[in-house]
Formats: C-alpha cells, structure tokens, sequence
C-alpha cells in the first residue's frame, strides 16, 4: 500500500493501465414540451402550497401577483432540473461501479482488491475518489450529492411530489447524509485505487 500525503493507495501487481467500462450518461437535455410541463407542474406546486400570503393577494396587482407566481414556479422549476440532473448521474455512476466490480472480478491482479464482504456497491466510494482523481467532466454535479440523490431515491420522484421546503432547504442535506452513510460503509483501511493505473472515459448518450 502507497502512502502519498494523507491518503492510502492500492498497490497493483504489474504496470498494466487497466481500461474500465465506459461510464455511460443520458443526454440530460429537454424538449421545449417537457420543459413547459415542469414549469406547469412547479406553477401547480406554487399554487398547492399557497406560497403567496394572503395578506399579498389583496395588497397587490393581479399583474404582480401573476409575477411573483411565475418567478416561484421558475426558481422551483430550475431547482427539480438541478435536482433530476444529479440524479442521473448518480444512477449511471451506480450502475458504473457495478460494472467495474464485474471487471475486477474477472482480472486476476485486480480480484483481490475489492472486498466481497460488502456487495453489490455500497461502500464503493473509492470509485468515486478515482472519477475526481481523474478529473473526469460531470458539468457542474457534484458527485457525492449525485450518488446520495440515487440511493434516496430508487426513482427520481415527479415534481408534484416534491415540497418546496425539499427543493429549495433539504435536498442537499438528504443527498450529503445519505453519501456519507454510503460512504462510511467501507470498511478500514480506506484506500484509493491509483488514478494512473486505470483508464475511465465519459461517453454521453
């Protein structure tokens, strides 16, 4: 075991970069029709959890208070994109390290490194470790709120389910609490594979 710094490497027999299994991400991007649905649907969310006092309604403008509706319904809107752009990563980041564990299993000198007491991929997070050691583009997503978002949610629940008080305070500490109790679960040592020896390429879809 390399000890570099503050962190532990794995040692692996030989000189051989190994080639991982292309991680493989959705096109993320919507169409004018989907996006106008989760706009109506976040106007809808606005409307359901009377987010405008009432004390509003009568001091103002029905054209200001149109405005303010749109601009919640915006900033909710943005918010649940965000909130579903983390999350398919963080389910093709899973699905990712399921394949790497396959790979592993199949490669004599890299077998021994995983242990099979944890399983399928709870506790990877060293694979994690390795995609920012390699620097890899995730465009802006934070990857341990990606893969806490995943593990929260099986599916990524629809808008209208979400509250405005999950979209706009809690995400993040749902997301980052469940990281951490993902991560905690490696057993100690910790320690990083070498981001010199392996080869790990994006491929979007």
């Amino acid at each position: 075991m390399d000890i570099i710094g503050s962190r532990k490497f794995l040692e692996i027999a030989g000189d051989r970069t190994h080639e991982l299994p292309p991680l493989l991400v959705a096109d993320l991007a919507l169409s004018a029709r989907r996006l106008e649905k989760v706009l109506t649907m976040a106007a809808e969310l606005v409307e359901s959890e009377a987010l405008i006092p009432l004390t509003t309604v009568i001091c103002r403008d029905e054209i200001d208070l149109e405005r303010r509706r749109y601009e919640l319904a915006l900033q909710f809107s943005e918010q649940y994109l965000g909130l579903k752009t983390h999350w398919k990563w963080g389910d093709s980041v899973l699905e990712w390290i399921r394949q790497c564990e396959t790979t592993f299993e199949f490669r004599a000198e890299l077998r021994a490194l995983l242990r099979p007491d944890v399983w399928p991929h709870a506790g990877r997070a060293s694979f994690i470790t390795l995609l920012q050691d390699k620097h890899i583009d995730t465009g802006g997503v934070d990857l341990h709120k990606a893969i806490g978002l995943r593990l929260a949610f099986r599916q990524l629940p629809p808008l209208g389910y979400c509250s405005d008080q999950f979209l706009i305070y809690l995400n993040n500490s749902v997301a980052n609490s469940a990281f951490d109790t993902w991560a905690g679960m490696s057993p100690d040592p910790i320690s990083c594979l070498p981001p010199e020896r392996f080869d790990v390429h994006v491929v979007r879809m």
